[in-house]
């Protein structure tokens, strides 16, 4: 076994105990500590003089100890341990709180080099608890270097994750793989993999870290935009379709109002793509109640008028339910057979729907991922539509193509993506989009409001539900001192409600019920048996309960622009007039800025870039609402013009070597991550 395959119990003080710690953060091997990045750098290679010493700067300082440090019991538990030092140019106090056992680290007339924040007062300066070591040591760790501060769990602390880091460097010495084409690493000027590694954990100079992340995140989206490109390429001929886009009169015809142009064009473009002969991988791109469902429900009457069968996923049973309803209500009309299948439907139910589809009677199956797993067996699979979930990419889709090889393939997302991020997420589908809204929706009146207002916007809440409207509160719980849990604040802040509007019918859902139970707790919203919904997660996207008119988001500076556009598409959805309030605590610039571009536009694209800009492109990694790929330093990308540098860099070499053979390296990577991928979605 390589060094670098072993766990991490092989390393020198990690048992059990500590392994499992260690877990918590995604290290289980030995190897995994070279991609537990920094998330930041500590520069301890400042060194001043005690007078040129600043009250608040995190310095080093040269010094000697001018006596043995005293060590006095404040009280039982609480020790102090003092002592002075001082250079040519003045005297600094240092103070130990609970660490007696530098009296034997720390003697008098010998020289040390501290590091901490120094604290100015009444003509002193002093030092509170700093690091230190000898002048004098061959090789200094604590000082005089740039040090990696690390992501960290309770009970591992930094020196733990490097000298993990450390081992781990040292196993992968000569044994680097590089997966760069030398022509790619000149031309971009980029580091050496190996040197990359090196200095991302343990750089000399602020320049080396800066090299090391940004050849470290080529690689890892060039790796990426790769596997992406082979996905694609390996769309397959299937049988094409006998329909054209032209003859989907009788479909348009049958509906109580007109499409959209965009919906109009995304069907013609689903045609063209299912009576190709090779298979469809599109994306459908659409704002909050842009009408994705009905383009989807048309591209399911195209398989069943050619003789296919469709799959309808979502991600939870009660967005699974709504597609079920509003398919039958489109589809069934024309013949066209609709049926659901969830964890919830009875034994007995199952058996004969899954019966019915392996012999062909049932033309579109609606239910959760679940469909494309198990004995759940289609007798011609024809279109798999996905509505959109969390973190669906390369993973998923690859597991499509293995469960359902001539089947085309629909991703539906509801979620604004800076055009610029697309080609990341979704570099390997063709993209359509839907930029317009139906006829008759009325645009969501937003308003930013502070506390202030708080007692007229209850009034307001309170006038909704008399006029017979829903609420929804969405209310994110800030970590503060008070350790209270999610479940604590969220209780207590429904409860409050209750007190001040003791007439209305108000439920809530936290992150610490059994899915079932948020089900439940939703289901009755949607029946409208719940006026006000108080919810610490963010309301499902795609739930459709056209009878609320109001969302008010509480701290609404703690979401991105993005997310705040999504909760606020979960009203307006009927006829009448909606209201988004978003309440907020910070009175910054900033702040009162990000939530006005909300008031000012409902444009969710706009608004995807206005996020782009203000929060950088890291953020948008870091979202799991957005679905985007799971990246290990990626995410540090500083802006997107370096990240499609990287895209387009992986679609250059695929076009001119498409199977990556004169890169045997870089072709075993994409082969395993897109096989871990299928298996991983598949399971």
């Amino acid at each position: 076994m390589s060094p670098l395959s072993a766990p991490v119990t092989t390393l020198p003080g990690l048992g059990p105990k500590r392994a499992a710690q260690l877990a918590k953060l995604g290290l289980f091997q030995v190897r995994d500590f070279l991609t537990h990045f920094p998330r930041a750098y500590e520069d301890r290679t400042r060194e001043v003089s005690v007078f040129l010493a600043v009250d608040g700067d995190k310095v080093c300082v040269r010094a000697t100890v001018a006596g043995a440090p005293v060590t006095s019991q404040l009280r039982k538990g609480l020790s102090v341990t003092k002592c002075r030092v001082f250079d040519e140019t003045g005297m600094l106090n240092i103070t130990f709180f609970n660490n007696p056992y530098v009296k034997s680290r720390l003697m008098a007339g010998e020289e040390y080099v501290f590091f901490g924040q120094i604290e100015a007062r009444g003509g002193q300066k002093s030092m509170l608890n700093p690091l230190f070591e000898a002048a004098s040591a061959l090789e200094r760790r604590a000082t005089g270097r740039i040090v990696p501060v690390y992501p960290l769990t309770a009970g591992i602390s930094q020196k733990l994750v490097s000298d993990g880091v450390a081992h781990a460097l040292a196993a992968a010495e000569g044994r680097w793989e590089e997966l760069l084409p030398p022509s790619v690493v000149e031309a971009h000027g980029l580091c050496e993999q190996g040197f990359a590694y090196e200095k991302i954990h343990f750089p000399d100079t602020h320049e080396q870290a800066e090299g090391a992340r940004r050849r470290l995140i080529f690689e890892e989206l060039f790796v990426y935009g790769c596997a992406s490109r082979r996905l694609k390429q390996q769309d397959s001929s299937v049988p094409g379709l006998p329909l054209e886009g032209r003859q989907f009169e009788p479909f348009w015809a049958s509906l109580p109002f007109a499409p959209t142009g965009a919906q109009v064009k995304a069907v013609a473009d689903i045609a063209t793509d299912m009576t190709s002969g090779v298979r469809m991988n599109r994306l459908l791109q659409g704002d909050v109640g842009s009408g994705k469902t009905l383009v989807a429900a048309a591209g399911a009457w195209l398989a069943a008028k050619g003789g296919a069968q469709s799959a309808i996923m979502a991600p939870t049973e009660l967005l699974a339910s709504q597609h079920f309803d509003t398919f039958r209500e489109l589809l069934e009309p024309h013949g066209i057979r609709v049926a659901l299948l969830t964890s919830s439907t009875r034994a007995a139910e199952k058996r004969a729907i899954k019966a019915a589809l392996a012999a062909g009677e049932i033309d579109v199956l609606c239910g959760t991922h679940a469909l494309i797993q198990g004995d759940v067996a289609f007798a011609r699979a024809g279109l798999m539509v996905v509505d959109e979930q969390h973190r669906f990419g390369v993973r998923q889709r690859a597991a499509l193509r293995e469960k359902a090889p001539n089947a085309h393939l629909l991703v539906m997302s509801a979620t604004p993506i800076p055009r610029t991020l697309t080609l990341i997420i979704y570099g390997d589908l063709q993209v359509s989009i839907l930029d317009e809204l139906p006829p008759g929706r009325q645009p969501v009146q937003t308003f930013a409001d502070g506390e202030a207002r708080r007692t007229r916007i209850l009034r307001f809440l309170e006038k909704q539900v008399l006029d017979g409207g829903q609420v929804y509160i969405v209310c994110p719980l800030i970590e503060d001192e008070s350790g209270r849990s999610e479940k604590t604040a969220a209780t207590e802040y429904a409860e409050n409600l209750r007190r001040q509007l003791p007439s209305l019918r108000i439920g809530l859902m936290h992150g610490k019920l059994k899915t079932s139970e948020k089900d439940s707790v939703m289901a009755a919203f949607v029946a409208g048996e719940l006026d006000v919904l108080v919810s610490t997660t963010v309301v499902e996207v795609g739930v459709n309960v056209p009878n609320a008119t109001l969302m008010l988001v509480e701290n609404a500076d703690l979401f991105g622009l993005s997310q705040l556009h999504q909760l606020r598409g979960r009203v307006g959805r009927g006829t009448r007039q909606s209201y988004c309030i978003l309440m907020s605590r910070d009175p910054g610039e900033t702040a009162q800025q990000r939530l006005q571009t909300l008031c000012g536009t409902q444009d969710g694209f706009k608004i995807a870039e206005e996020d782009l800009r203000l929060r950088g492109p890291g953020d948008f990694f870091g979202d799991k609402q957005h679905g985007l790929p799971e990246f290990k330093i990626a995410g540090q990308a500083g802006d997107t013009a370096f990240i499609l540098e990287a895209m387009e860099a992986a679609a250059k070499l695929c076009r001119e070597s498409p199977d990556l053979a004169e890169w045997p390296a870089l072709a075993a990577r994409v082969a395993a991550i897109l096989s871990k991928s299928a298996q991983e979605g598949l399971n």
